[in-house]
């Protein structure tokens, strides 16, 4: 018999479980340099951040990438990001988050559009895998839309899983959106890849820290 009656929290990876905000920054900018752009400041990124990835570059560069350029960033990001991720760390108090979460008898998973081939190892070596009853990770070309690999997350875990009593919690417009078309609820945190204001347009809750996160999220799936 599944818990359709607990409560479930899906959580991001990039910029909220795994703060990953240098890496981000020197990747893209690392990327910036292939085409010759001028590199961005974090408070630039997270003010004109966006996905899909080629909408930010054009927000950037005053048009969308050629497929060439496309494919010439996201390889350089990708290998720049695994260069600087190596520095970097669970957010502050996720641990804690997760252990206490999991201890009330509440479920846990992690979707994210990060290479699934490089999180689990990555989630594994932070020593977390066991609080979470799903990792999925993106399984194909990088830059789309969050939204249809959130339907097929809460599908695999529709046995255990009710998308009413779940809450998404992520740093980007995109993991509500992602929330709402898969019928769960979102709070978005502002540590991540975004600005407060960007988030702030969605209509969903909008946190400082992953513990108001979580206590919200408890709250929302009630």
């Amino acid at each position: 018999m599944g818990m359709q009656s607990g409560a479930h929290i899906v959580w991001d990876w990039n910029g909220t479980l795994f703060h990953d905000n240098d890496a981000i920054i020197g990747a893209t900018n690392a990327a910036f340099a292939e085409l010759g752009l001028e590199p961005i400041t974090l408070e630039r990124y997270r003010a004109l951040y966006c996905v899909p990835v080629p909408k930010f570059y054009e927000r950037l560069m005053g048009r969308l990438p050629t497929d060439a350029e496309w494919q010439v960033m996201d390889d350089t990001f990708h290998r720049h990001y695994t260069e600087h991720r190596a520095r970097c760390r669970l957010a502050d108090g996720a641990v804690e988050l997760l252990t206490g979460w999991a201890s009330a008898g509440h479920s846990q998973s992690i979707l994210s559009m990060y290479g699934h081939e490089d999180l689990v190892p990555l989630v594994r070596g932070f020593g977390i895998e066991t609080h979470f009853i799903r990792v999925a990770g993106r399984t194909g070309p990088s830059g789309g839309s969050k939204a249809e690999h959130m339907v097929r997350h809460l599908g695999a875990l529709a046995e255990d899983v009710d998308p009413a009593r779940t809450v998404v919690i992520g740093d980007a417009a995109d993991d509500a959106l992602a929330a709402r078309h898969a019928g769960a609820r979102a709070v978005l945190y502002t540590g991540g890849s975004h600005s407060r204001a960007s988030l702030e347009g969605v209509g969903v809750p909008v946190v400082d820290t992953l513990r108001e996160a979580v206590t919200e999220a408890q709250r929302l799936a009630a």
